[in-house]
């Protein structure tokens, strides 16, 4: 009888156990890759992009990479940065307000993606980017700190004594570039004047959003520029109401937030079933509770409960693109100036 001695036994293990391993590993190397930069809370530990990647990873038969950048305003940046070199196909979390000066970098590629019924304020026309959430820009509060809230932003800048805030750079995060146009878009030719009124009361003017309102919640400032859909994230994962978005009588500027596939991409059929993939119910259920924005799509399941809750502006003001593209520089230059003297 012939009997195995300990170096035949781990052959055999080798070969039934590390070959599988090995053929796994090698199926997994001829996957094709897709590579998509995105701002950091999305890609991140509380952010959907988990989810959404295992998701799409299940059908594609393809592996998706996140690269996390800090803000959209940078994504856009590094993008122009790189040019054609990029290792990116798709980029994610651009918005309204950097379509335009994103379009004339000459970077993106029409996507050819059906975007017909999608459940946005206002209509959606573009063959070069694909909306995938949207929301509105609002100052969060802590109720059980900040008993006055104001209720306009004329309350909000005439009140010397009013609550302090911290806000983000508008050269490098779509919220602060939203509240810029915001500003504007109620106070036109005299937003440098309510900015410099505001100024004393700004505690801080952070790169992105994560930081400003980690600030916030640190206790560092009475309000944070954000959106009337963050408390839905303190309704849901925490059970506390505390936190309120003030809504504001003039109106709040919308942002809606998109996606386009890099024309230097060597993947495009793959970033193009991404981009469809992405008005799927499969990634738009992930938004809401992980983004914590509304969805351009609404799921089948409808919206989660904490949304109903939600405060909602009575209007909504949006600079045209085009708009945004002409006049960006100088109005960040007209915020520069009143925050600098």
């Amino acid at each position: 009888m012939n009997v195995p001695t300990p170096a035949l036994l781990a052959a055999i293990v080798a070969l039934t156990v590390g070959a599988p391993d090995a053929a796994l590993a090698a199926s997994q190397s001829d996957r094709p890759s897709l590579t998509v930069f995105t701002y950091d809370s999305f890609a991140g530990e509380y952010g959907p992009g988990g989810v959404i990647k295992q998701r799409f990873e299940a059908d594609c038969a393809c592996t998706l990479n996140w690269v996390a950048i800090d803000d959209a305003g940078t994504l856009l940046a590094r993008l122009k940065l790189e040019g054609p070199a990029t290792e990116a196909d798709v980029v994610l979390g651009l918005d309204t307000n950097l379509m335009a000066q994103a379009r004339a970098s000459g970077l993106f590629a029409p996507h050819g993606v059906d975007t017909e019924g999608l459940d946005l304020p206002l209509p959606w026309s573009d063959d070069t980017f694909v909306p995938f959430d949207w929301g509105w820009f609002a100052f969060v509060y802590d109720s059980e700190r900040l008993s006055e809230v104001p209720a306009s932003f004329a309350d909000l800048i005439a009140d010397e004594d009013g609550p302090t805030i911290v806000i983000q750079d508008p050269r490098t995060s779509s919220p602060g570039l939203g509240l810029v146009l915001w500003m504007r878009e109620i106070y036109g030719e005299a937003a440098a004047d309510a900015w410099r009124k505001l100024k004393p009361r700004i505690i801080t003017v952070t790169r992105g959003w994560s930081e400003a309102y980690g600030m916030f919640l640190a206790g560092e400032a009475d309000m944070v520029l954000s959106y009337t859909t963050s408390p839905a994230y303190h309704l849901t994962v925490e059970d506390e109401d505390r936190y309120r978005a003030a809504v504001f009588a003039e109106g709040h500027a919308m942002q809606v937030e998109v996606a386009g596939i890099v024309a230097s991409s060597d993947q495009p059929e793959l970033a193009r079933t991404f981009m469809t993939f992405m008005l799927s119910d499969a990634f738009q259920s992930a938004i809401p509770e992980g983004n914590w924005m509304y969805p351009a799509r609404l799921p089948e399941a409808g919206l989660p409960d904490a949304f109903g809750e939600l405060s909602e502006p009575q209007r909504s003001l949006l600079t045209p693109p085009e708009t945004v593209g002409a006049k960006r520089g100088e109005w960040i230059d007209e915020w520069l100036t009143a925050m600098t003297r």
